[in-house]
């Protein structure tokens, strides 16, 4: 079982050495890497590219880990209990199954992918130390022990927002997505939009990553914002020359698309006040 990408995902080679190391070593890959770098889709592209049906758990702040196992729903029960409902002598009837139960269930291998696992608190990794270690956990409601019959293909995100604990870490095989180099860049651009005009797409990207590489910048605009800056540009017709920026103005064409807050807005408006004024 071995991932090379697909056609429709650019998997560079240390990206799929990483997959297949974690698959072999039956082992978490810990994904890091800039917001909008391909990290979620990454899991997506693992199913579609081992033929595997993929459970998404997306992690928010108030995420706990239990919830990713199962959770007893009391309340309901008590209230079945009051209206004298026959279903309330089986707890197993209030128990609500987690994604981890769900892919440990599954009857045949999965990609459980664990998306931005740094949203969560601190403690929540550590929570689940065990039970993705072991392939296993315990239902106290009910006193069963719920194992994973073909271990998934764990797939966690993380966009680096918080540390993650030592103790984790030691458990994952890591790797780190690098922002694109503009070779890959024009392969992910191929992808998503094949036959575009090599004039427009050179004059885009070199504009892109000058954006990119500017001092003061806040946030820098990622792979899933310069395809959709270039859907953009392909939807408007224009042509490299329409990309070129003058004196009276330093932002590039539809720059809604690449610059997502004011402090680089007026970054790029003060560059071009100051052209001026040279």
């Amino acid at each position: 079982m071995k991932f090379t990408g697909t056609q429709d995902y650019v998997a560079t080679d240390d990206l799929t050495i990483a997959v297949n190391a974690a698959v072999t070593l039956e082992r978490p890959l810990l994904v890091k890497g800039e917001p909008g770098t391909g990290k979620t889709d990454l899991a997506r592209q693992i199913a579609s590219g081992l033929g595997l049906r993929m459970i998404e758990w997306n992690i928010k702040s108030t995420t706990k880990a239990q919830q990713g196992l199962y959770e007893y729903d009391a309340v309901s029960r008590l209230r079945d209990s009051q209206l004298g409902e026959e279903r309330v002598h089986d707890v197993a009837n209030y128990i609500r199954k987690g994604k981890l139960w769900e892919a440990f269930e599954a009857g045949e291998k999965v990609v459980l992918l664990i998306d931005e696992i740094d949203k969560a608190d601190i403690e929540f990794p550590n929570d689940l130390l065990q039970e993705l270690d072991r392939m296993e956990f315990y239902v106290y409601e009910t006193g069963a022990t719920i194992r994973a019959e073909n271990r998934p293909i764990v797939i966690i995100t993380s966009n680096n927002e918080k540390e993650l604990p030592d103790a984790f870490l030691r458990r994952c095989f890591f790797h780190y997505i690098r922002f694109p180099d503009p070779e890959t860049m024009r392969k992910i651009v191929e992808v998503h939009h094949p036959g575009i005009k090599e004039a427009l797409l050179s004059t885009a990207l070199t504009q892109f990553y000058d954006i990119r590489e500017q001092q003061g910048l806040k946030k820098k605009p990622s792979t899933s914002e310069v395809l959709d800056w270039l859907k953009l540009l392909l939807a408007e017709d224009l042509s490299p020359e329409d990309l070129k920026r003058d004196g009276a103005s330093a932002l590039p064409k539809l720059h809604g698309a690449l610059l997502k807050n004011e402090q680089d807005v007026h970054l790029f408006e003060r560059l071009a006040f100051m052209a001026r004024r040279g």
